[in-house]
């Protein structure tokens, strides 16, 4: 019962768009009509500039360490892995914005970085690399994601049978949330920074 408690709180957590109240509050608009249609961190910078895309970015990062907080507060280490799955979910897939929300990547960088900081370093840094070198912050994102449950088995010890599992989840959502953007790279013609 307290796991499906956390699993419901997180969710509502992830609602919390702020591409969307920030887009509205500063500048009268919805940032799923503009750019990707995506209410998420990258599209929020590439609509409403700088300002607004950092403040975004660290809202949706914030919730994402809320809601693993929470749920490792009430359900351990099991509540922290419900949580950090549930917030991303709601934040991809908010009921309040009609499921139409972001990629997850900012909320997840937030849940990873408290489910386990040295992963999510190992993670990010290339992630970035990759966007510098390319321009491509989809790319560095897939890949940063991508790389997780790789990073997981490689160098957690002693492995970690329920992280690799959360890993792969988060991992195939956050592919599954960009699959127009896979299309356009294969193609050629995904926005660059």
């Amino acid at each position: 019962m307290k796991f499906i408690l956390i699993a419901i709180i997180s969710y509502f957590l992830g609602n919390i768009s702020f591409a969307y109240i920030l887009g509205k509050l500063f500048t009268k608009k919805d940032v799923r009509d503009y750019g990707s249609g995506s209410a998420g961190a990258t599209n929020a910078l590439r609509i409403f500039g700088k300002k607004i895309g950092i403040m975004v970015f660290l809202g949706d990062v914030l919730k994402g360490v809320a809601a693993v907080t929470l749920g490792r507060y009430f359900g351990d280490q099991t509540g922290a892995y419900v949580a950090g799955a549930s917030v991303i979910i709601g934040h991809n897939w908010p009921v309040l914005l009609n499921f139409k929300g972001g990629k997850g990547v900012a909320t997840t960088i937030g849940v990873m970085v408290f489910v386990n900081p040295f992963l999510t370093s190992v993670c990010v840094v290339l992630g970035v690399i990759i966007i510098i070198f390319t321009r491509t912050v989809s790319l560095g994102s897939i890949f940063g994601m991508a790389l997780a449950p790789i990073v997981s088995v490689i160098f957690v010890r002693p492995f970690d049978l329920e992280l690799f599992i959360f890993c792969l989840f988060i991992a195939s959502m956050s592919i599954y949330r960009h699959k127009a953007n896979i299309k356009r790279l294969f193609e050629g013609k995904e926005n660059k920074l």
